[in-house]
């Protein structure tokens, strides 16, 4: 099979290439705030960059969206731009109404909508079923085009590990994951390459199934970078509420590397009277947090990494790993712009999409897929340890083997 054709990077401020990309969006919902809003209308409108309005050098010309909800913004979208039309199928999209495929690169947004949740309260968003319906136009087309897929693949390990597999047979660009690993850092520091880590950690905020992952993504991107490269996981212990506290109190996890984290904060709440950027006590911590979670797993060459959700005490993800050749922890934030503009701007959302239009000019993908492929299997051995009442959950099934490239893609500017 052969995949779409490669195109040169622009340089310069002025697009003189007349064969423009074609891109296609398969997205879930598309309204105020969605992930499909956020990375599309950055496609359609530009967004700044390195202080300066840029506009992706290729059209977003099709749309499928499978719900659409009140506040559904892509009626007025395909209104507002003449060359975006909205299709009733993903193959119609793809296709734009034609015999085989049309576009030369496709977003999958899978993020919002009305899908339910499981037993095990996994959010049931299709992006396996959309990507199947991706793929089979790319087999009966006989070619392919480069895929971004937003956040996990798929809330089931096996699901995710088809569409992997699928990417790679079929060989076409395959890129996926959170705005986590390329948004800004502070400070703006990475991890150096092939160097050794013993343990790392990353304290973030949110729920299971969902902002586990941003932090998941927040640790391996780091990780990924030592010495020998990722060597697969297996086993993931959970802890939750009381036995947090209790595996928090035992030392399970490097106190020091905890405190490193709060100390990367910029929203460490402050339990007592003043201005000053307090570190909150054991009990004040255990006030402000009722449900705490950590996700601990060790990778096969002996690497212990610590996931751990404090809803209540941060708002921001920060990441800090021990490195036998330092004497202090290495440490930084994931930086996401603070409320309002978290939310309205979502400016993280900008490296992402970044990224996205390198990949369907180059037909590369800037970092591996296999990250999001290893998160992904993470998050569901973690949601089954939570539901098997915080048991050890053997992962041999996420023997993800690979290595990143040198270059790292954070936002420095």
């Amino acid at each position: 099979m052969t995949s779409s054709r490669n195109h040169t990077p622009l340089q310069g401020s002025t697009d003189t290439v007349t064969d423009r990309p074609k891109i296609a969006a398969v997205v879930t919902e598309y309204r105020k705030y969605s992930h499909a809003q956020h990375i599309c209308d950055r496609f359609l409108e530009g967004y700044g960059w390195n202080g300066r309005h840029h506009r992706p050098p290729m059209d977003l010309v099709s749309l499928y969206v499978d719900q659409r909800p009140e506040g559904d913004l892509s009626g007025e979208r395909a209104a507002r731009f003449p060359g975006l039309s909205v299709f009733p199928t993903v193959a119609d999209a793809l296709t734009l109404c034609g015999p085989e495929l049309a576009v030369d690169g496709i977003l999958l947004v899978g993020e919002h909508g009305e899908y339910g949740t499981n037993d095990k309260g996994q959010h049931l968003y299709p992006r396996y079923e959309l990507f199947k319906q991706i793929a089979a136009v790319f087999r009966t087309s006989g070619r392919s085009a480069p895929v971004f897929n937003d956040k996990h693949l798929s809330w089931r390990w096996e699901w995710a590990k088809e569409m992997y597999d699928i990417s790679r047979e079929m060989g076409f660009a395959f890129m996926a994951g959170s705005s986590l690993p390329v948004t800004w850092r502070t400070p703006s520091v990475d991890m150096p390459l092939d160097v050794r880590v013993t343990e790392a950690m990353c304290i973030g905020y949110g729920g299971v199934d969902s902002y586990d992952f941003h932090a998941l993504e927040t640790l391996q991107c780091m990780v990924e970078r030592r010495r020998g490269g990722e060597t697969g996981v297996r086993w993931i212990d959970t802890y939750r509420g009381e036995r947090f506290w209790e595996a928090h109190h035992n030392c399970v996890w490097s106190r020091e590397l905890f405190e490193s984290c709060l100390s990367r904060s910029h929203t460490l709440a402050q339990p007592r009277p003043g201005f000053n950027h307090v570190l909150p006590t054991l009990d004040e911590m255990k006030s402000l947090d009722k449900d705490p979670i950590a996700y601990r797993y060790e990778h096969n060459d002996g690497l212990i990494s610590t996931m751990i959700l404090l809803n209540g005490v941060v708002r921001d993800f920060n990441f800090a790993a021990h490195l036998p050749e330092r004497g202090d922890p290495l440490s930084t934030q994931m930086y996401l712009p603070m409320p309002p503009a978290y939310t309205t701007l979502a400016n993280f959302f900008s490296p992402q999409v970044n990224n996205v239009e390198q990949m369907f000019l180059t037909g590369k993908a800037t970092y591996p897929v296999e990250r999001t492929l290893l998160t992904t299997g993470l998050v569901a051995a973690g949601v089954d340890s939570l539901n098997l009442d915080q048991s050890r959950v053997q992962t041999p099934h996420l023997d993800v083997i690979y290595k990143p490239g040198p270059e790292s893609t954070y936002w420095r500017t």
